[in-house]
């Protein structure tokens, strides 16, 4: 969410829009508006303040900054980036045009708040993919739009000469599916780079360090320049989750470069996907091994141009333009205290990190 958010602002200032990012103090963005002095989690820990009065309450303060700054009629649109509710029942209620991207599946008190304010013509959500859509469809919220996340195909670019390996990026998690990544590597008979922190220490001990030889190796968490060049240079890349992801951000990077994917058919990944690559059923090593064989028919190409022209983050940001000028005209049309619109190119927006 944190790289979606500076990538959708720098986004939309290439796009012309003037942009605040309401944030924690640290953050690197030009146009950022402290609204905390760190992130909570350097303060109040998820994992030991989950659900905690004391948690809810350093957010409540920062959020409460927000509205009393977007209260003012300064902005033409509030774009929210985060998971709190309360944003989008206050701007429903006061009129303020706010578009929410929700990163997450449709349950707890995020999804009430949408539900309810699903009638408010100055309110507008998105989803990542179709998958999500259907999901949030199913419980009541049929008119979200889908865009996709946009990655930088100009900083994921292919290179000349392509080396003899595959890769597997992510969060060494039981549900990202490395330990059945690792052992379609062994039956395939492939180099395999691995990258990513190891979030779950015993998960990776028993899954994943007992196939560590033979070609399959672990570098560990890296910096996204030194990824870049690996999976530029990688014949293909492994996309093995076990839960239905939102999206599939590896899977779109490994496409800008060029590098075909192959994994687990699960969420959006085929989406995301298309005919650049192989998915298998979720769990399948047999079938998985089979698939990753067939990589070098992928026209590397196809898989650069699949990204540039549905992945990118212009792709991105047209999607949201259109969300925002709905929810702008929505307030207009139905006679709500609005915020001052320019019918120019260029528009305020106070983003929410």
């Amino acid at each position: 969410m944190e790289a979606h958010c500076d990538m959708l602002c720098r986004g939309l200032r290439a796009a012309g829009h003037e942009v605040d990012m309401f944030a924690a103090d640290g953050s690197s963005d030009p146009g950022l508006v402290p609204i905390c002095d760190a992130p909570y989690d350097e303060v109040l820990p998820w994992r030991v303040y989950r659900g905690t009065r004391e948690l809810a309450a350093y957010q409540r303060d920062a959020f409460e900054r927000v509205l009393t700054r977007i209260g003012t009629g300064e902005y033409d649109v509030v774009h929210n980036n985060s998971l709190f509710p309360e944003i989008i029942e206050w701007c429903a209620h006061a009129g303020i045009p706010c578009v929410t991207s929700q990163h997450v599946p449709p349950f707890g008190s995020m999804f009430d708040a949408v539900l309810a304010s699903s009638q408010h013509p100055n309110i507008g959500a998105t989803v990542t993919s179709r998958d999500q859509l259907s999901l949030w469809s199913q419980k009541g919220c049929a008119d979200l739009k889908v865009v996709p996340n946009g990655i930088d195909s100009q900083a994921w670019l292919p290179v000349g000469e392509v080396g003899d390996y595959f890769t597997w990026v992510g969060r060494i998690v039981p549900n990202k599916g490395l330990g059945h990544a690792v052992r379609a590597a062994r039956l395939a008979g492939i180099r395999l780079k691995v990258f990513g922190p190891v979030e779950d220490a015993s998960y990776f001990a028993d899954e994943v360090e007992p196939f560590l030889t033979d070609g399959i190796e672990f570098h560990g968490h890296k910096s996204r320049a030194v990824l870049r060049k690996e999976v530029a240079g990688a014949r293909g890349a492994l996309v093995t989750p076990l839960w239905d992801e939102p999206f599939g951000l590896v899977a779109a990077e490994a496409l800008s470069c060029g590098t075909p994917v192959v994994g687990f058919d699960r969420g959006a990944l085929a989406e995301v996907v298309g005919d650049c690559g192989y998915l298998v059923p979720s769990g399948d090593i047999d079938a998985l091994a089979d698939a990753i064989a067939q990589t070098g028919q992928i026209d590397r190409k196809a898989c650069r141009r699949r990204a540039v022209q549905h992945l990118s983050v212009q792709a991105m940001i047209q999607g949201y333009e259109d969300c925002y000028a709905k929810v702008i005209a929505g307030a207009r049309l139905a006679s709500l205290p609005r915020l001052a619109w320019s019918s120019s190119v260029s528009s305020t927006s106070a983003l929410l990190a």
